[in-house]
């Protein structure tokens, strides 16, 4: 009967061991912890609205851009479907009114003639190499502005490479409504400045040569 005791003597020693290395652990009170957080709700966590941000001021514009004339909005207006030809009549008129306005020009001022296709009024690039003489034109690459009869100016790019005027000569076509048969007369009045004259090819119809 000796060896039943000895066994449980034994047991409630390694219960005792065991309850004493957990009690240096701590590892009761770490269950119990654990226990305790499963239970206990997680705080529901508040959404913050953010505030909208307030629209950017408007760009300054340096004392030199500022004083330019602003230039019209041309982003609104499309192109004509349907290109309209002028007959070969109108178009030589244009011409010849142009040649005359040319000769009245002073002549301190260098100008030449540019006759306007329906490519021309709708392109985004305008080639003047073969109209007027490079020494006239800037040598690089350089910002130009063509001023209308209406002192209006519209700045672009001039590629010397090309002899063409870029982007910004399709607003000018469109705010004029150029079309096919009309002629501009251009006059260098300062070295990146051309004064336009604009020749209509229709005011061929408004004389009585129908």
């Amino acid at each position: 009967m000796a060896e039943p005791n000895s066994y449980e003597e034994q047991r409630r020693r390694h219960v005792e061991e065991n309850k004493r290395k957990l009690g240096e652990l701590r590892l009761h009170h770490l269950s119990a912890a654990v226990r305790d957080a499963a239970v206990k709700p997680m705080p529901t966590k508040q959404l913050k609205l953010r505030k909208a941000a307030a629209p950017p001021a408007p760009t300054r514009r340096s004392g030199r851009v500022a004083s330019l004339p602003r230039q019209p909005d041309y982003r609104n207006i499309t192109l004509p479907p349907d290109l309209v030809y002028v007959a070969e009549e109108a178009r030589a008129y244009a011409l010849t009114k142009a040649k005359e306005l040319k000769n009245q020009l002073c002549s301190d001022h260098p100008s030449f003639i540019k006759p306007i296709s329906n490519y021309a009024a709708t392109s985004s690039w305008l080639n003047i190499r073969s109209q007027v003489n490079k020494r006239y034109l800037p040598w690089s690459d350089e910002m130009i502005f063509l001023v209308d009869e209406e002192d209006g100016e519209f700045q672009m790019p001039y590629y010397a490479l090309r002899g063409s005027f870029g982007t910004g000569w399709k607003w000018f076509a469109i705010g004029h409504k150029l079309a096919d048969g009309d002629c501009l007369v251009f006059q260098l009045v300062e070295k990146t400045k051309f004064k336009v004259y604009i020749i209509r090819g229709s005011s061929y119809y408004e004389k009585d040569h129908c």
